[in-house]
């Protein structure tokens, strides 16, 4: 019997099941519960009940990530403390932390869920549970085993098939379901190679709205690029015959209405209006080597910084120090210092001495702006609308940003009011932008680092000189970016823009918050400070944060597919993912796609000019990269495999994987790196 007295009997219980909410597998926030399958009067649910009254947790003894140096402590909550003094993985226990609430999944509501082992990103074995809405719980962390009784209990209950594209995922199907799609797939509904198939794409409505003019873009798509129009034409027939005769939940087509409402609700607090839909050029991938391996390396270390300034405070050797940062980031003693000359606070040139010129003018500049709004009388604000609203924006603002991290935590907290100061400040700098919703993100880990109101506002007025084009209010700069997106996607993998596409979610506005406020809400503070000090370095290439993207979606790209997941479930997936990317990966996937494009000479060159990529000059004289795809006929671009779901696929040659491509020679700072801070580090 329940606790709302209704009847229920346990089939499966375990403990030890610990959630972690976090990104990079580091337990920042480790809950201990109980992990249960429950037979209800509905039917059964998957429950994870969190153990209060135990307050069992997990703390470090040395820092090290290692599954053997923790141990268990009679505490409710641990996490990681980065501080001055301290290493990158010291912890700090937490006490008066809000219990986690339970989490409940209906099994028929579970649609996919993902298995691992331990490994480098995880200490202990987890499962990822996804409903069919696309919900996301949080991975479940089985310290004390049990995993493979669990999953066995659920196969008891489902009929699971493994994934044949994305280790470790297994989907939940519908036998009934899978008969029928066998059917489908045996009567060959849709040969490849036939005229007819061809000839249907450019007719395939998009939906109803705009019909005449969806019809004349995809005409004109279509003879810009066969192979990418037939592609998306063929998953379109696919999904809606999928969708009619299988009666299948997810939805196709979203009005622009509903779809701006959905945003809202996923991006709370920010201001989105309506995107006009791009009439973008999908160009097909030319043949791609296989993805190359990448390591991260060692932060900049204090001792690796000091080799790095003259005797009278110069930096020498400007690119070795930026592909440092760019490889490993930055150790947090020095991130005060190091900030400043990647932001543009300071010059790579400025010496000592020109550097205290440069403080006591930014000081002086910084307090006469200040005092310009601070001496307007209420009576002057009154009739300063636009002031007056900007004030009001951002006094709503900051009241919200951050406040679970401690420097932002509790009442009359200091910093609150630094934020709000030095927001107005900003007003006054930048007066034809001002304020727009979102800044304050910006601000906030800038601020924790600086610990000072002056040297806080030039760093974050620099930053918006970067990103500042994020937030005018035509919204081109996001639109522009969307665009490159598409591009890189569109070439790249465009099996996944097909399927994207037949989903009307080819606008890529999942994407909207990542680019907006450059992933502050996808990762905890010491990781988006180890990302934007990254981005900052401007390595490898240009818009290096659109590969960061696309390493994303290239690593969702089955979980979506395989779960046939729509509009709505697509966004809610990609929403959920906050706080669960996994950092260093992604970073290495997305230098691993450059690299894989960088080596390949006929890449288009709207792609080049997204990547900054010069323009490839065959010194044979062979055709240029558009007259290469000009030449190929449609039924060359045809000869293509298909999934089970009917998608086309695209067939790369696959090459021995390429362990030299790394642009980065070794200097007298990487020995540095590698033998004398090594062992305090790893």
């Amino acid at each position: 019997m329940s606790s709302d007295g209704s009847q229920q009997s346990v089939i499966y219980e375990r403990d030890g099941v610990f959630v972690c909410s976090d990104s990079d597998g580091k337990p920042n926030n480790l809950y201990g519960g109980l992990l249960r399958i429950v037979e209800k009067s509905h039917g059964l649910v998957i429950e994870w009940l969190p153990i209060e009254e135990t307050e069992c947790h997990l703390v470090s003894e040395n820092g090290s990530n290692e599954h053997q140096d923790w141990a268990l402590v009679n505490t409710l909550s641990v996490g990681y403390k980065s501080s001055r003094n301290a290493g990158p993985d010291s912890v700090e226990l937490k006490r008066n932390v809000r219990p986690r609430r339970p989490m409940t999944c209906d099994l028929v509501e579970l649609k996919s869920f993902k298995v691992s082992g331990a490994d480098h990103c995880h200490n202990w074995p987890y499962v990822t549970l996804i409903q069919k809405d696309g919900t996301t719980h949080p991975i479940l962390n089985f310290h004390n085993g049990g995993m493979d009784e669990f999953l066995q209990q659920l196969d008891l209950y489902l009929n699971v098939k493994k994934s044949n594209k994305e280790t470790g995922l297994f989907l939940v199907t519908d036998p009934k379901v899978e008969a029928l799609q066998r059917s489908f797939n045996e009567l060959q509904l849709f040969p490849e190679r036939t005229a007819d198939a061809v000839s249907v794409s450019p007719s395939c409505s998009r939906s109803s709205r705009h019909l005449s003019r969806n019809r004349m873009h995809r005409r004109q798509k279509f003879f810009r690029d066969p192979y990418a129009a037939t592609l998306g034409g063929f998953s379109k027939v696919t999904n809606f015959l999928s969708e009619a005769l299988l009666n299948t939940n997810s939805p196709t087509s979203r009005p622009d209405d509903e779809m701006v409402e959905i945003l809202h609700n996923s991006f709370t607090g920010f201001d989105i209006g309506h995107l006009e839909e791009h009439d973008y050029e999908v160009i097909s991938a030319s043949e791609l080597g296989a993805l190359p391996k990448v390591s991260r390396g060692c932060p900049l270390t204090p001792e690796a910084w000091t080799m790095f300034l003259d005797s009278d405070g110069r930096i020498e050797d400007v690119q070795r120090l930026k592909e440092i940062i760019f490889r490993g980031g930055i150790v947090m003693s020095i991130r005060n210092e190091v900030w400043k000359f990647l932001l543009g606070y300071y010059d790579y040139d400025s010496t000592y001495k020109t550097r205290q010129d440069t403080k006591k003018k930014k000081v002086e500049d910084y307090f006469r702006m200040k005092l310009q709004w601070k001496s307007i009388s209420s009576e002057q604000e009154r009739r300063f609308s636009k002031f007056r609203d900007h004030k009001n924006i951002v006094d709503k603002d900051v009241t919200r940003t951050d406040r679970s991290h401690p420097s932002f935590a509790g009442e009359k907290n200091e910093n609150i009011q630094l934020l709000y100061d030095i927001l107005v400040t900003y007003c006054m700098y930048n007066f034809d932008l001002g304020y727009v919703q979102g800044m304050s993100d910006l601000l906030s880990p800038i601020l924790v680092i600086m610990e000072n109101e002056v040297d806080a506002f030039w760093c974050f007025a620099s930053f918006m000189e970067r990103v500042g084009h994020n937030f005018e209010m035509d919204q081109q700069g996001i639109k522009l970016q969307l665009k490159q997106l598409q591009v890189l996607l569109g070439y790249y993998d465009p099996e996944m823009m097909s399927y994207l596409e037949s989903r009307d979610s080819d606008n890529l506005y999942f994407c909207f918050r990542w680019l907006l406020i450059i992933f502050k809400r996808e990762f905890q503070f010491p990781d988006i400070m180890r990302l934007w000090e990254v981005l900052w370095t401007d390595l490898p290439c240009k818009n290096f944060h659109l590969l960061f993207c696309l390493a994303i979606l290239d690593a969702e790209k089955h979980t979506l597919i395989e779960n046939k997941f729509g509009f709505t479930e697509i966004l809610k997936r990609m929403n959920d993912l906050s706080q669960h990317i996994p950092l260093e990966e992604t970073l290495c996937k997305a230098e691993a796609i450059y690299l894989q494009i960088r080596e390949c000479p006929n890449v288009p060159q709207m792609v080049r000019d997204v990547l900054g990529l010069p323009q490839f000059v065959d010194p044979n004289g062979s055709e240029s990269t558009e007259d290469l795809f000009a030449t190929n006929s449609a039924s060359d671009l045809l000869e293509t495999s298909t999934d089970d779901l009917g998608v086309p696929v695209r067939c790369r040659t696959m090459q021995t994987n390429r362990e030299d491509l790394d642009p980065y020679s070794d200097s007298v700072v990487d020995r540095l790196c590698d033998n004398a801070i090594e062992q305090q580090y790893l």
